[in-house]
């Protein structure tokens, strides 16, 4: 099994970190390990724990990680990083790393259901559990799959691309990607089919649905935060904007001190800033990467040091 997974904004991320040889790290988004193994081969006597829900992807990451013996892999989600980690006898640590969002593995993978340029069953789950996309648009009444497709992909033409799914399921079940792209262009303007593929928005709405990707992403955050030592970093790296505004407004709020009202003549509130940014406004991938890979265009790296 080859899981292809071109990390993005890589050395700036790693260097992020602040990696000491002693020190224990988690990488709650494992994927295809290129981060983990690099983190890991920086370690003497310290500890990184690798976590992924995806089966493929931990196939492959202990494969890549099974000559380190500072590495531990564990199957779960990033959500619940503090329950993983105290199994492994893990309660503090020096950095987390989460690199969110859908791997270009599974991106690649036809049968994972993830894109809308293969034909392939309409799945879209990262554990290959649960609820699949194809669920979602053959049940949900308009109204819950519009609202879908409007809050996770910020599609301004939902209830258009909604009636037409609709109409399609009644004569059968929408069952393949491409059924679903060609359903999604028939029901857009043509100006809509020229500037982009209209699908990209619906595919993306229906997997962080299916996910419950924005869900976990502040569950994740709230958990790495609380797992850091004092010093220690979170970097976090996001593909769109509903994911960026989530990882900002968090560290933000960690980051802010008094809250008091400015006539205050002194603080009555105790509050003091929980952490601080490394980067004022994030990091964006380098002309020369987007080159390389054009998939990084939205990509930002957001990184906080706790105090």
């Amino acid at each position: 099994m080859e899981f292809h997974h071109k990390p993005v904004l890589f050395e700036e991320t790693i260097k992020s970190l602040n990696i000491q040889p002693s020190g224990i790290y988690i990488d709650g988004t494992m994927g295809g390990a290129g981060h983990s193994e690099a983190i890991v081969s920086q370690l003497t006597t310290g500890t990184l724990l690798s976590i992924d829900q995806d089966p493929d992807a931990l196939a492959v990451g202990r494969e890549r990680l099974k000559s380190y013996s500072a590495s531990q892999i564990a199957e779960g989600n990033f959500s619940n990083m503090k329950e993983i980690a105290a199994i492994h006898g893990i309660y503090a640590v020096d950095g987390v790393l989460l690199d969110i969002g859908v791997s270009s593995y599974q991106l690649d993978a036809p049968e994972r259901g993830f894109s809308f340029h293969h034909d392939a069953p309409l799945d879209m789950r990262m554990n290959k559990q649960g609820t699949s996309a194809a669920d979602l648009v053959n049940t949900l009444e308009h109204k819950e799959l519009a609202e879908i497709l409007f809050r996770y992909g910020e599609e301004k033409n939902a209830n258009r691309i909604v009636a037409g799914i609709i109409k399609a399921r009644q004569a059968k079940p929408i069952e393949t990607t491409l059924e679903l792209a060609e359903i999604i262009k028939e029901s857009v303007p043509a100006k809509v089919r020229r500037e982009s593929h209209p699908a990209r928005k619906t595919f993306q709405a229906l997997r962080i649905a299916v996910n419950g990707e924005l869900d976990v992403l502040q569950e994740g955050l709230e958990a790495a935060f609380d797992l850091l030592k004092p010093q220690g970093r979170l970097a976090v790296i996001t593909f769109h904007s509903l994911e960026d505004r989530i990882v900002k407004k968090q560290m933000n709020a960690w980051c802010e001190g008094c809250i008091c009202p400015k006539d205050f003549p002194v603080c009555v509130c105790g509050r003091t800033p929980k952490g601080k940014l490394l980067f004022k406004k994030g990091l964006s991938p380098t002309v020369e990467e987007l080159e390389l890979n054009p998939r990084a265009r939205s990509a930002r790296l957001r990184v906080i040091e706790k105090i």
